[in-house]
Order: C-alpha cells, then sequence, then structure tokens
C-alpha cells in the first residue's frame, strides 16, 4: 500500500504529509522521500558562513551523527565546528608545515582523533585528551604532497592515504607506523624508467571495503583489492583488479583524476582535471590492464553518464553525492559556483555562487538535505534549504556554462584575481625545486620506523595562536593541481 501511495505522487509533499499522518508511510521513508526532492534542493541556499581561518579552507567534513564539522586551512590549524550554532568548539596547531588539505574524524572514537594530510608530505594524529590539549604525532610521510585519505566505514583505526609521490599507505592507529603497500605507475611503456602517477584522490567502496580506488595524474580510475596485499610491508606490485574510463579518454594524454566519490551501490563517480565528471556503473570496468583491452570488449560497455557545465582546471576538487539515496551529484566549479545535477539523467537542478573565486570541495551531511562548502575564501559555508525565492538556476546560466566550455575546450587560463595568481605561482616555484620524482626500489616499500615517535601538544583554545614549529612561516597557497 505505501508503494503504490509514493508512485501515485509525482510533485509537492502535502499528500505525503497525508500518508505519514495517517501512517501509512512511516517517518524515515518520509524523510527520505523529502531529503531527496528536487523541490528541496532547488531551496538549497547560504545558510551561513564559519569564520576563523586565517588561510584558504581545503576541507571540510562531518561526523558519523552529523552535529560536528571538521574543517582544515592553509593556516595550518584544525577547528571544530558546532556548525548548527555556528561556533567553534576546538581549534588547534596540526603540528603540519605547510597547508592541511585533508581532515578527516576517526569513526567511533567520540570524535576525540582526527587524522589530517598535508602539502608537506606528513599524514598525522590528532587526539583531543582530557585535560583539553591536543597531542599530536606523525603516522607517515610522502615524497610530495598528500591531497587524499580515506577512513574505511566503520573503522576507528583503519584509513589509507595517497600522495604525489604515487605511493599508497595504510593504517592501522592501533601499530606504530604506516605500511607502504605499492607505488602507483603508468601503463604506457617507456625505454627508461616507469613513470609515477601523482595521486590525488582514493576512496573506499562503502559496499565492498576490500575495494578502493585512486585515482591522478593519467586517465584511469585503477581499483584495487586489500587482500591481494600483504600487511607484512612485502607487496610490490602495483596491478589492479579493474579500471574505469571512458572511451574516448583512452590512451590519452592531457587529462587526469582530481576526485572520485562511490555511491552505496558501488558506483563510481570521477572527476577529471579540465574535462568532465563520469559515473561508471560496475558492468563498465576495462579489466586490470589497458594494454590487453580489445575493441569489440571496449564496443560491448555501456557508456558513462557525463555531468558537463561547470569548469575544474586550477585546483584539486573533490566531486560528491547527495542525498539518502544519492540522488544527486555535486561539483565545485572554477567559475565560483556550485553545481548540482540530478544522478539519473544528468539534469541540471542548482547552480549557485559559492566563492569569490573557485569552489574546491563539498561536503553532504550524513542525514539532512544540508552540505559545507570550502574554496578560495577563508571561511567554511553553510547550505540548507531555505524558505526564500532565490531562483534554482541563474539567469546567466547559459553565459557560465559557455564560458566554462570554451575555457576548458580551448584550455586556456581562467580569469583570477591577482592574490589566487600570487598563490599558483607560489605553488608552481615550490614545485620545481621541492619535488623530484624518482622510482622507489625494494626497501622503500618496508614499513616507515621513522614514523610515530614525534609528538606536538597543542592547548585547547578558541583562537588561533602559533606555536614555534609554526614562526617565521608563510601562509602557504591553496590546494592546486
Amino acid at each position: 500500500m505505501e508503494t503504490t501511495n509514493f508512485k501515485k505522487i509525482k510533485h509537492g509533499f502535502f499528500p505525503e504529509i497525508i500518508n505519514r499522518e495517517m501512517r501509512i508511510s512511516s517517518p524515515q521513508t518520509f524523510s527520505r522521500h523529502f531529503s531527496s526532492s528536487q523541490v528541496i534542493v532547488e531551496k538549497i541556499d547560504l545558510y551561513g558562513k564559519l569564520n576563523g581561518h586565517e588561510g584558504c579552507v581545503n576541507t571540510v567534513e562531518f561526523n558519523f551523527n552529523g552535529d560536528i564539522l571538521v574543517s582544515g586551512s592553509d593556516d595550518k590549524h584544525v577547528m571544530l565546528w558546532n556548525w548548527a550554532t555556528k561556533t567553534k568548539t576546538l581549534c588547534y596547531a596540526s603540528g603540519h608545515l605547510d597547508n592541511i588539505f585533508q581532515a578527516r574524524i576517526m569513526p567511533l572514537t567520540n570524535d576525540k582523533r582526527i587524522i589530517t594530510s598535508s602539502a608537506d608530505g606528513q599524514v598525522r594524529l590528532g587526539e583531543i585528551l582530557e585535560n583539553g590539549q591536543v597531542k599530536t604525532r606523525r603516522l607517515g610521510k610522502h615524497q610530495g604532497r598528500v591531497h587524499s585519505l580515506a577512513v574505511e566505514p566503520g573503522s576507528p583505526h583503519l584509513f589509507f592515504s595517497c600522495g604525489e609521490d604515487g605511493l599508497v599507505q595504510h593504517y592501522d592507529l592501533r601499530c606504530g607506523s604506516a605500511l607502504k603497500l605499492f607505488h602507483c605507475f603508468s601503463f604506457k611503456e617507456t625505454n627508461s624508467q616507469p613513470l609515477n602517477i601523482r595521486l590525488n584522490a582514493i576512496i573506499i567502496d562503502p559496499r565492498n571495503p576490500n575495494y578502493f580506488a585512486i585515482g591522478g595524474s593519467d586517465e584511469y580510475a585503477r581499483v584495487y583489492d586489500i587482500r591481494r596485499y600483504q600487511l607484512d610491508g612485502s607487496n610490490v606490485s602495483d596491478e589492479p583488479v579493474n579500471l574505469f574510463c571512458p572511451r574516448h579518454l583512452l590512451h590519452s594524454n592531457h587529462v587526469h583524476i582530481t576526485g572520485l566519490a562511490y555511491t552505496k551501490a558501488s558506483e563510481l563517480l570521477v572527476s577529471y582535471n579540465d574535462e568532465l565528471i563520469y559515473l561508471f556503473q560496475k558492468n563498465m570496468e576495462l579489466g586490470p590492464s589497458p594494454l590487453s583491452l580489445e575493441s569489440e570488449t571496449q564496443l560491448r560497455n555501456e557508456e558513462p553518464q557525463v555531468y558537463e557545465g561547470h569548469r575544474n582546471s586550477r585546483t584539486v576538487k573533490g566531486v560528491s553525492f547527495f542525498g539518502p539515496k544519492d540522488e544527486y551529484v555535486m561539483s565545485g566549479s572554477d567559475c565560483g559556483h556550485i553545481f548540482i545535477w540530478r544522478k539519473k539523467g544528468a539534469k541540471l537542478v542548482r547552480v549557485m555562487v559559492g566563492d569569490q573565486h573557485i569552489v574546491n570541495h563539498l561536503e553532504p551531511h550524513p542525514c539532512m538535505p544540508f552540505l559545507a562548502t570550502c574554496g578560495f575564501d577563508k571561511d567554511v559555508k553553510l547550505w540548507a534549504p531555505m524558505a526564500g525565492d532565490a531562483p534554482a538556476l541563474p539567469k546567466n546560466l547559459k553565459k557560465i556554462m559557455e564560458s566554462n566550455r570554451q575555457n576548458r575546450e580551448d584550455q586556456s587560463p581562467a580569469t583570477l584575481a591577482p592574490d589566487v595568481i600570487m598563490h599558483v605561482v607560489r605553488l608552481q616555484r615550490r614545485q620545481m625545486f621541492g619535488y623530484v620524482e624518482r622510482r622507489y626500489s625494494r626497501p622503500d616499500l618496508e614499513s616507515d620506523e621513522e614514523d610515530g615517535d614525534e609528538d606536538y601538544i597543542s592547548g585547547l583554545t578558541n583562537d588561533i595562536t602559533f606555536s614555534e614549529e609554526d614562526a617565521g612561516e608563510n601562509f602557504g597557497d591553496c590546494k592546486i593541481s
């Protein structure tokens, strides 16, 4: 009876409210339909801002219950927020020497353990002590920037990191050091040493946490099975179990992946730099190696759903789902807008200004139709369904999308303010002098015995204070690809 009633409902909530009040449908069912309604998504607008960071905010994440938000910034500080009251509850110096790119609250730890990664190559743990202080220590180290961390669903101990050195590391907080699983190399054959893949994103399949996907400086989203790797550090192979890539990007030399996301049904969402966003079903895999692909197999494969209108060029942008059943796809853009598409059919349903320059990251609330975003601005923005009459789509949408399309196809630089250009220049200078790719030998795959022996204590505060470790350091650059 419940299913029949809801099939008849196409627009509006009055019939659903009646069904709920008459107990024809459950409150949980009503809540799911309410949260995923296009009417609600079209009403999403700015709810408030969280001010406190002194640099670009690169990462935001809700805790498991959704009442706490964590953020990390170029100011090298981590902040916890009560987002509902728009108040800061904790600020601590992370111990990083450069911009924070990821901050994650470990589940089932009473929100007392926070892991972070940074442009300095470090992966660190912050533990909130009973006396109000925060103790941080280094868990692992990469030779290059670390853009992404992936926490195993429901585990207070296990997570992964990946970095621009091509290294994937596995962590167990019950142990003292990181385990280097493998280095990711290009499939392209060269006469010299293999090309290292600079990794930007790693994500765990929530339906089967044994599988995780990575993406970086080539066109392939690679899926691995953790069960194929020995947790004693003796791994040497980086062969994936599956690959995903749109057919027209196969063997491409001009794209790379900046963001990945899984649905609860193991669909894989892939965001490409200066290209588009693609949604892959499980039957669209290419197998473990592109070198063995047959043209007939490629032709049989169904094409992924495509989402377009935005531009992803200047930064390492994430991509996210929205809704209780992942009904929507969200992305930031170089034009400063937030784009929300319906997952099925890729219809654009909401576009709104999210930053003065660039929107980098969008984080959906775990159970309500709210989200948090961050970018080049020094604040965190909160978004919720509002009662105002703001249009779902701006009047100049065609102009925005056409400008993004032309810039993407021409691969011409986006128009940026002088301060943003200086961010890019400083980062490029740092990369030129500070990062050299190299091939890693067998001993490099052993556990890092140096990690875990460095402690750093920060007091509990609602104001940003700098330690001696931070003294003399200039604020770094925002998260640039």
